[in-house]
């Protein structure tokens, strides 16, 4: 799967213009660097794993949002449960959830 780091940057900037914030305000709550969230909304920067499930945390929605284009609803606890856990991992941890998730994907449960 080939990802449109233009239209993930459409989405993101779509998601924070629908919550009404500033990007100094997402990039705060984020904890990611001035001006990033600029570059990444333009399609200039590929953010990673973590730097999206930040801007997920931060805009109160869900990583596949900006990804695929399709949301959890903001009410699913098992959703908030995971990406609670997820936010503080680093990057070789979540290196190996993404592998994880991927495999299990793949699995015929």
């Amino acid at each position: 799967m080939e990802l449109d780091y233009q239209e993930i940057g459409k989405r993101i900037a779509r998601r924070r213009k629908q919550l009404a914030l500033r990007q100094s305000e997402v990039e705060e709550k984020a904890e990611i660097g001035y001006k990033y969230l600029s570059s990444i909304e333009r399609g200039l920067s590929i953010p990673s794993t973590e730097v999206i499930m930040r801007l997920a945390m931060a805009l109160d929605t869900t990583p596949d949002e900006f990804l695929v284009g399709t949301a959890c609803t903001s009410g699913d606890e098992a959703w908030r449960s995971v990406a609670e856990q997820l936010r503080g991992l680093d990057r070789r941890q979540l290196a190996l959830v993404k592998s994880f998730v991927t495999w299990l994907r793949e699995q015929e449960l």
